[in-house]
């Protein structure tokens, strides 16, 4: 049970309403104390979290309340003035136990790339080795055979959209994020081994629903992990390594599917879905060196070891005791956002109705829906799970070894490209902006799918085969810093603390499970409309897609997660009425008309 309560008679009534900022305001909630109040809160504090070292939480307070102004703090030690002015002069100097953090959550992002991209190449032979495929290599049920393949396919996202994603809320409410962490990697290692052995297509199904577990959980928790345990200042340059990681994990596989797939047709499929247990094995090494997320203990009013764990995560303890004073001072707030009364600490039903139920929640909600769902609307994953079978085609029969090593070259360029261009999201999307990226990149999406679609009509010869891997490559590349990265940043970060893990659970059930959807329906979509028609329907969903996140979708970037309560407590109205009264019209003076005008902010910072 958690117990963050305010210090009665030492600070001001809050300011700001945080289900209803219409001033939107962004406050430091310690500027409400005066200095004799601030001193009386810290030793309060100190005293029932069975603290250590009050002068050093004195001090770290100071900070806390006026981090800009730390150089005239007395008492500071050289040593921490330099750590404080590294925030910005060295900002991915930190400490081993911060990076060995980052790297254990980037393999585990490298275990969902391989496992998406395994069948991605096992997809042209799988179905022959298991029966539904006649010696000459065409369905022995063509009207079924579109649906098993696509059901296959679609298991393990529908398992983690519709199970996986709802138990990591009790998994890391009971055992932590590393325990949780453990569990995934558990079921990724058990079944994907076990996919690699079924002698059925029925088999193979329930292997991919089981292994969906784990990567519900996993894709839900990890973000979340990465999130709590990185400084503010480069949050979001951490937390997106779990994109570019999902990338690397998806370039492996494309890698293993292309050096794999002529060992034999019974044998290729196997090792190219069953390879995905590699890197499991060092994942399940680093967890072992992790520390635990300070804010999960936080939650659970573990204070002692919640400051041990930011110590190994931050480079001095002059921090890690400021970062905790400030967290406990901003998570107060979030237990005030609430009807309280009752303990939420374990009623999973209660933080799942707040998700639409509490105003601040529900704007959290409604973003991360927006750019969790835009993630499948752009239309990447259509390639990642069916750019063999879209060059190739459903029907193998005619398929020369060399269309099948070409289509898996293709598959491999764009692993490479998806991979690489994500890297420029490291330095941009914090000082411009998760939403910055994706308004950017979107409408180039649109334009670049729509050129690939019209470039399927070009008869089977290498002009068409060049014109469409270019477009695809060009998308690739346009997504990679864009999309690519920011949905799972921004849902790992949106929400407070006490709502983490089921917002999180929520935000990732949307995105696997339309990515289910859209792996069921994509071979039916070919088949009816052929490549041209599918890609263009994608195509125009990225306009759809632009439209919603201008509208419902606020930026986060270079705020605390707890300062974030102020950000998504600015009404939706307002936010949108800004976006298009005030924002829009200054796009179109200033670029359009040329016209040397000031842009009003949203926030207002205090």
């Amino acid at each position: 049970m958690s117990d963050i309560s305010p210090t009665a008679g030492n600070r001001a009534p809050a300011k700001v309403d945080l289900n209803r900022n219409v001033q939107a305001l962004i406050e430091n909630p310690l500027h409400e104390f005066t200095p004799e109040g601030l001193m009386a809160d810290v030793e309060d504090f100190v005293r029932s979290k069975k603290l250590e070292d009050l002068e050093l939480f004195k001090r770290a307070a100071k900070i806390a309340r006026d981090p800009r102004f730390f150089e005239r703090v007395s008492g500071l030690g050289e040593d921490e003035k330099d750590a404080l002015r590294d925030e910005t002069r060295h900002r991915f100097e930190q400490p081993r136990g911060l990076w060995v953090t980052i790297i254990t959550c980037s393999i585990g992002a490298i275990v969902q790339g391989w496992v998406q991209t395994g069948t991605n190449g096992a997809n042209l032979a799988w179905p022959k080795a298991l029966d539904l495929l006649n010696n000459k290599g065409t369905p022995k049920s063509p009207g079924s055979y579109i649906w098993i393949l696509g059901i296959v396919n679609a298991a393990p996202y529908l398992a983690s959209a519709i199970v996986g994603c709802w138990l990591s809320y009790p998994l890391n409410h009971r055992f932590g994020r590393r325990g949780a962490i453990l569990f995934a990697a558990v079921f990724s290692f058990a079944f994907v081994l076990g996919s690699a052995f079924t002698q059925t297509w029925q088999q193979l199904f329930v292997c991919r629903l089981f292994l969906g577990l784990g990567m519900g959980v996993k894709a839900s928790t990890i973000p979340i992990y990465g999130a709590e345990t990185a400084p503010a200042y480069i949050r979001g340059s951490l937390v997106m390594g779990w994109q570019i990681w999902v990338a690397f994990g998806i370039l492996l596989g494309f890698t293993a599917n292309l050096a794999i797939f002529q060992t034999g047709d019974n044998i290729a499929w196997r090792l190219q879905i069953g390879s995905a247990f590699i890197p499991v094995i060092p994942l399940f090494i680093g967890l072992y060196f992790c520390p635990e997320s300070p804010r999960w203990y936080i939650k659970k009013n573990r204070y002692h070891d919640a400051f041990k764990a930011l110590c190994s995560l931050r480079n001095t303890h002059l921090q890690a005791a400021r970062d905790l004073y400030y967290i406990h001072a901003q998570a107060r707030l979030d237990g005030n956002m609430l009807d309280s009364g009752e303990d939420r600490s374990s009623k999973y039903i209660t933080r799942l109705r707040e998700l639409f139920l509490v105003p601040r929640i529900r704007r959290a909600t409604l973003a991360s829906f927006v750019v969790m769902l835009a993630q499948q609307m752009c239309g990447i994953n259509i390639v990642v799970f069916y750019s063999s079978t879209l060059y190739v085609g459903t029907d193998t029969s005619n398929a020369s070894t060399g269309n099948i090593e070409t289509a898996l070259l293709v598959s491999w360029g764009f692993g490479l490209l998806n991979f690489l261009f994500a890297w420029p999201a490291v330095r941009y999307i914090d000082p411009y902006g998760r939403r910055s990226l994706l308004l950017l990149t979107f409408p180039l999406m649109a334009i670049t799918l729509l050129i690939a679609a019209c470039c399927f009509l070009v008869g089977p010869t290498a002009a068409h085969l060049g014109l469409t891997t270019t477009f695809i490559f060009l998308f690739a590349a346009i997504y990679s810093p864009g999309e690519g990265p920011v949905p799972f940043t921004y849902s790992a970060e949106a929400f407070p603390l006490f709502h983490r893990e089921v917002g999180m659970g929520f935000a990732v059930a949307v995105n696997l499970f339309w990515a289910g959807i859209l792996t069921v329906v994509f071979p039916r979509m070919t088949d009816a409309f052929s490549a041209t028609g599918a890609v263009a329907f994608f195509a125009a969903l990225n306009v759809i897609a632009f439209v919603m996140i201008f509208l419902w979708v606020p930026e986060t970037k270079q705020r605390t997660l707890e300062e974030l309560n102020y950000i998504f407590g600015v009404p939706t109205r307002q936010h949108m009425h800004y976006q298009t009264a005030i924002y829009l019209p200054y796009l179109c003076q200033r670029y359009v008309m040329r016209r040397d005008v000031e842009l009003e902010p949203l926030y207002k910072f205090d």
